[in-house]
């Protein structure tokens, strides 16, 4: 099962990014591998289209869940459609590792 967290960086040590469209890093993560991966979010400066733009890039990894501080408007129906469950937490002191832990249990 993949899980796409926002992230503020690209390490453990990151704090979870609260924006989902507009996150400085996607960290995916792979509960049965273990894997990690870190991809700059392109979409970040985008004038529009951030939302949309940053569920393909989620959608193309496989990813079956979603962690971020918020979502969008246009965002809940969009994952709704792709079986992408979103999972909010309010916390922006929350790092990427603590996330990955809370994923394990």
């Amino acid at each position: 099962m993949k899980t796409a967290i926002t992230s503020t960086g690209n390490s453990l040590e990151s704090l979870l990014d609260q924006r989902f469209g507009r996150c400085e890093y996607f960290v995916v993560y792979d509960s049965v591998s273990k894997i990690l991966e870190f991809i700059p979010n392109p979409n970040k400066e985008a004038e529009e289209g951030a939302g949309p733009a940053a569920v393909q890039l989620v959608a193309s990894r496989n990813a079956n869940k979603i962690v971020s501080g918020e979502f969008g408007m246009k965002i809940k129906s969009l994952l709704d459609s792709l079986k992408i469950q979103m999972i909010v937490i309010k916390d922006p002191e929350k790092k990427i590792s603590e996330i990955i832990a809370m994923l394990n249990h």
